[in-house]
């Protein structure tokens, strides 16, 4: 037996592993599987290339439990180690120097991946273990098994090991704080999170099963009553991975029900199909490979975004892919696989790496090319499905300027009538007949149709179109192409949006065309008067205007920028810090053409109650009224029609 001390120049490296990795302390199983997965790839490629004359056949990892004598066992039937390359890559953990090393990396969290950094997978062990043993056998024929052992300190000892296959064990002394880690369903739970798609098989436990090749028989007794022998079981592996999901596989080789059935593999409580996936497949100028999923969303934007999945050669690394794919795509599932991404990575590390920026520059364009090809294949299924994607690629349009100038091939645009335009061909339809006095082309839309009923129907009657744009971000996407950042529109005129409700319809396109009213300015200045002594001040900026009379008598209307501004600072950003704790305001459009103004002039005793009537069935129009106020405009009206 041979006894030497870990070459290190630090004066105890395992405190400080401790120290450093404590709070991803469960992560010591993944990095010992995944050693044991690259020695059986590894050994794969050297029998294939025949380097190895060992026959490969079909190797397996597997993890045992045993409670009684507190161990964890990781057995692997891969490369296997001699004496020598034990020495060599277990004992030779080289720092400079404590000081420095603590120095460097004081800030290290579990954010950080310190074991990424130095290649200290092995040494994970010593957060769990107060005594680590590797018994192997190098698969190059003669060479003796070795037997390793420390006990977390420099010293270790190593000697011949009684063991005839090739392959590793890695036996794990579990210490006292770490006993969760001798529980099956600890250790089931960690291989189901980090281990899922492995591509060896892992072999945690056995199971029974219906033996395949027994069929129960069926006899009868002699009174003609049949019975049926029991099913006989079999006892096999317990394999808790798939070594080969679907994102391994090449796109011509899958079905959709093959993408819809590795959906339920990845979110089994999840009940709804995707509405369409996207296969993500580059090996140059990196190395990429992923199914991302178009799930049915609503317009919140506080859906949860930690849904997709990241991989380092089917190795899981984390769920929160900030900084790898775009913030907009987070809002997707499915599963991003790349080898050029560290097993263990910092929010810092992501931000200023280059190849990651292509990666998610490449997602981008990726999905961008797919919603392309989705529209031009099936533009009506598309239409069908606008409402349930749109969130994501409005998002994207305001947050990614490239993705912005693919969306205009494909973003839809549709009106209350449920019919759908790309933005050409909305600009197209309603230029000749919405464009003012001013040469602007106005845009006119609705939030809700619903509320807003009563003015998209004066705009209908006009001949003009309304959009339907009822997400919370459309303030800032309409802000976005009104302001000329990226011209949708091959036309050269400027555009302008407009809710139906901002205005009345004839103020919203100005034409050239003029009312006149038919109050003299006395008679204005007197009904503006007796108005404002009768509305609340506080919520209504009364303004006369000579409509059609047969407009209605009062409109209310909200002024589209401070509407707008204040929608945008609720969703974040508008650049208008405090606009959300304004009093809602709104503009009392009074029609001077309408009848019932020279009624209210020349009315004595129900001058108020005529008043209050319209601004209630104004306010009614607009969803306004409640409450109190709601119960006082039925009894008035019925007072009124005695």
């Amino acid at each position: 037996m041979a006894k030497g001390t870990i070459n290190v120049s630090v004066e105890n490296i395992f405190p400080l592993i401790k120290k450093f990795l404590y709070s991803d302390h469960e992560i010591f199983l993944r990095e010992l599987i995944s050693n044991a997965t690259d020695a059986t790839l590894k050994l794969k490629h050297l029998t294939s290339v025949g380097d190895s004359k060992v026959e490969y056949g079909e190797p397996k990892i597997e993890v045992k439990i045993d409670k009684d004598a507190k161990k964890l066992h990781i057995i692997d039937q891969g490369l296997g180690m001699t004496e020598k390359e034990v020495k060599k890559y277990i004992n030779e953990v080289a720092f400079s120097g404590a000081e420095e090393f603590l120095d460097k990396y004081k800030d290290a969290g579990k954010d950080t991946g310190i074991i990424g950094h130095f290649g200290l997978g092995f040494y994970s062990a010593f957060m769990v273990a107060d005594k680590v043993e590797i018994i192997t056998k190098s698969h190059i024929a003669k060479e003796p098994a070795v037997h390793w052992t420390c006990d977390g300190s420099p010293e270790f000892t190593i000697d011949k090991a009684d063991k005839n296959e090739r392959g590793t064990e890695i036996i794990l002394n579990i210490a006292e704080d770490s006993t969760e880690f001798l529980e099956e369903q600890r250790i089931r739970e960690l291989l189901t999170k980090y281990n899922k798609f492995m591509p060896v098989p892992i072999k945690f436990g056995t199971k029974e099963i219906n033996d395949p090749e027994h069929t129960p028989k069926t006899s009868k007794d002699k009174d003609g009553k049949e019975t049926t022998e029991p099913q006989k079981k079999i006892t096999v592996d317990a394999i808790i991975n798939n070594p080969n999901p679907a994102w391994t596989k090449q796109p011509k080789n899958l079905k959709d029900e093959d993408y819809k059935n590795f959906y339920i593999e990845l979110y089994p409580m999840q009940f709804e199909e995707p509405l369409f996936n996207i296969h993500l497949n580059v090996d140059y100028p990196f190395n990429l490979t992923g199914i991302l999923y178009f799930p049915k969303l609503t317009t919140n934007l506080d859906v949860q975004k930690d849904r997709i999945q990241l991989y380092q050669n089917q190795v899981f690394v984390t769920d929160n892919v900030e900084g790898i794919v775009p913030d907009f795509l987070q809002m997707l599932r499915g599963v991003i696989d790349s080898p050029d991404i560290p097993l263990n990575v910092s929010r810092s590390y992501l931000q200023a790496d280059g190849a990651v920026k292509k990666i998610s520059s490449y997602i981008t364009k990726k999905v961008a090319d797919k919603l392309q090809s989705l529209f031009k294949k099936d533009r009506e299924e598309f239409e069908k499905k606008w409402n349930d994607i749109k969130i994501v690629i409005e998002y994207g349009m305001l947050s990614e300027e490239k993705f912005y100038e693919k969306a205009q091939k494909f973003a839809l645009y549709p009106t209350v009538d449920d019919t759908y335009f790309t933005f050409d061909e909305l600009i197209e339809k309603i230029k000749p007949v919405q464009t003012d006095k001013d040469k602007n082309i106005v845009v006119l839309y609705a939030g809700n149709k619903e509320e807003q009923h009563s003015y998209i129907q004066a705009a209908k009657e006009k001949g003009y179109e309304v959009l339907l744009l009822d997400s919370p971000i459309v303030s800032h996407l309409i802000q976005k192409i009104e302001s000329g950042n990226m011209e949708l529109s091959d036309s050269k005129q400027p555009i302008k949006f407009a809710r139906v409700d901002s205005d009345h319809i004839d103020n919203l396109i100005k034409k050239d065309e003029e009312q006149i009213s038919k109050l003299s300015d006395e008679e204005k200045e007197k009904l503006k008067e007796i108005v404002e002594n009768i509305v609340p001040k506080d919520k209504y900026t009364v303004q006369l205007e000579a409509l059609d009379s047969n407009a209605n008598p009062f409109i209310i209307t909200q002024p589209e920028f401070m509407r707008r501004m204040k929608e945008m600072q609720q969703t974040g950003g508008g650049g208008f810090m405090g606009m959300g704790g304004f009093p809602e305001m709104y503009n009392l459009v009074v029609n001077t053409n309408n009848d019932l103004m020279q009624k209210i002039l020349k009315a004595k005793a129900k001058k108020e109650e005529y008043v209050n009537q319209a601004l209630d069935l104004a306010r009614l129009s607009q969803n306004l009224l409640q409450g109190e106020d709601l119960t006082s405009f039925i009894k008035r009206s019925f007072e009124l029609m005695k």
